[in-house]
């Protein structure tokens, strides 16, 4: 099975300029890669970076850095493609993975798009709701869903909600039949297939913390238990394998796997499985090296592993559904920072690495330091014709952990003051933002025909502040 890691692991000192590719020309080095930034992604007659015909200087100017840019239509054509391509292969819907990125604009959006909306806590579920998606377009998911998020999610008339334990079972049962109604239900199950990615991100194999293990035959005893409440119906499966995986080899090994329960269910329960949840865990590329799978071959492929598995069972063919989350919000955002220091530091054998301090760093991108996780970074507001050097993008937490981008040729000349851009940041970045050293977390904005739409404004430290009662 061929995976993308969700980030290759590094030495902790990389010795040799030639770890990584040094670019051969000043074009090369101020180039914009289409595999890896936003669609609307340009240089002006200026060499500033526009996104959705905004100007990064514009943006930053009027909004701060950091700062994440949307190009709004890059986003609406992923949410639209992902649901074209999985509506040709059969899928009853196709759902938003909230956990990637949510605003009640991005929920909006998805949704006119034609997108459900998957949440996986109280307050994605909020949110969703306050957009105004309707309910019977809503999934949720959890390990360790709450009393009162199950009661809110009845109350909501959420289309799913995903069984993760026997606990789950018995929540949910309680909470529908107080509400008065039937709840639709998925079984979560792990089907042992390791997906080839990072370790963290990785999700169906046994030793972990998300569904009913098939193996021990805890999915088909929640079948059963599903079978006898009357305030739950159960309306299918559903797996997930893992995130950033880049072709379909390992859906063909978990779909063959949750097929054979679908039909062991029927066989020995006489319950049929409508419905097949495949996930999402789609890949992005994060460097020009990166090739996922283009999302309709990657949708035909797994279509037909289903049918074909499902024809060798002898069994129906469910409705598919998917959750695609990165794929749609990752590649349609940047993040912009003002560079602050430039710190060159001898290294063994006379070579120098310069730091490139920036503005932000882990409170607004975690997942260098948590997987190690590769960017594409640029000058963003001008071209140079500078010599490149080998920088560590760092940001300005008190952590040497504290890295944005590891390995990148910069121009020699960057300075103070210089705008950076970093791509492929609209998922897991401002999602998972914190506000370590009492750092506001950015504002997200979207650029759409040269406007901006505000989607989160920059926190204050008023804000901080306001949840400190002895402030």
């Amino acid at each position: 099975m061929r995976a993308h890691p969700a980030g290759p692991l590094h030495a902790d000192v990389v010795s040799d300029h030639a770890a990584v590719a040094r670019p051969t020309s000043a074009e090369e080095l101020n180039r914009l890669s289409p595999a890896v930034w936003p669609s609307s992604a340009r240089r002006n007659s200026e060499g500033a970076i526009e996104i959705g015909g905004v100007d990064v200087r514009d943006a930053a100017a009027e909004f701060g850095t950091p700062l994440f840019v949307f190009d709004e239509d890059d986003l609406r054509a992923r949410a639209r493609n992902y649901r074209e391509a999985y509506v040709g292969v059969g899928a009853r819907l196709v759902y938003y993975a909230a956990k990637a990125f949510l605003t009640t604009a991005v929920a909006r959006i998805v949704t006119d798009e034609g997108l459900g909306v998957d949440v996986a806590s109280g307050g994605e579920l909020a949110v969703a709701l306050r957009a105004g998606v309707p309910g019977e377009r809503i999934l949720m998911h959890g390990n360790n869903k709450s009393m009162a998020e199950i009661e809110a999610a009845v109350e909501a008339g959420v289309g799913r909600i995903v069984v993760d334990s026997f606990d789950d079972v018995v929540r949910i049962a309680d909470a529908a039949a107080r509400a008065g109604v039937v709840q639709s239900v998925l079984v979560r199950v792990t089907v042992g297939v390791e997906a080839h990615t990072h370790e963290f991100i990785a999700t169906a194999h046994e030793d972990q913390k998300f569904g009913l293990s098939v193996s021990s035959g805890a999915a088909e005893e929640a079948v059963r238990r599903i079978a006898k409440l009357p305030s739950l119906d159960l309306r299918g499966l559903h797996s997930h394998i893992g995130s950033q995986i880049f072709d379909a080899a390992g859906f063909e090994v978990a779909a063959a796997r949750v097929v054979s329960v679908a039909q062991r269910i029927w066989d020995e329960q006489g319950i049929e499985v409508e419905e097949l949840n495949l996930g999402g865990g789609m890949g992005i590329a994060y460097l020009e090296s990166d090739d996922p799978l283009d999302v309709v071959d990657m949708a035909a492929q797994i279509g037909d592993i289903v049918g074909k598995q499902c024809a060798a069972e002898g069994i129906p063919m469910p409705a598919l559904a998917f959750e695609p989350g990165r794929a749609i919000v990752g590649p349609a955002a940047v993040t912009v920072y003002e560079v602050g220091t430039v710190k060159p530091v001898e290294l063994d054998r006379g070579l120098v690495r310069t730091y490139v301090s920036v503005d932000g760093g882990m409170s607004d991108n975690i997942r260098t330091a948590l997987y190690d996780a590769e960017y594409s970074v640029v000058l963003a507001s001008r071209e140079s014709s500078a010599d490149p050097t080998l920088c560590r993008v760092v940001g300005k937490h008190c952590e040497s952990g504290d890295i944005v981008v590891r390995d990148a040729w910069l121009p020699g000349d960057l300075a103070a003051g210089d705008l950076l851009a970093v791509a492929a940041t609209g998922a897991y970045c401002r999602s998972m933002a914190s506000n370590y050293n009492y750092l506001p977390r950015p504002a997200v904005v979207a650029a759409r025909d040269g406007q901006t739409t505000v989607f989160l404004r920059r926190e204050t430290l008023d804000d901080l502040l306001r949840l400190d009662p002895g402030a």
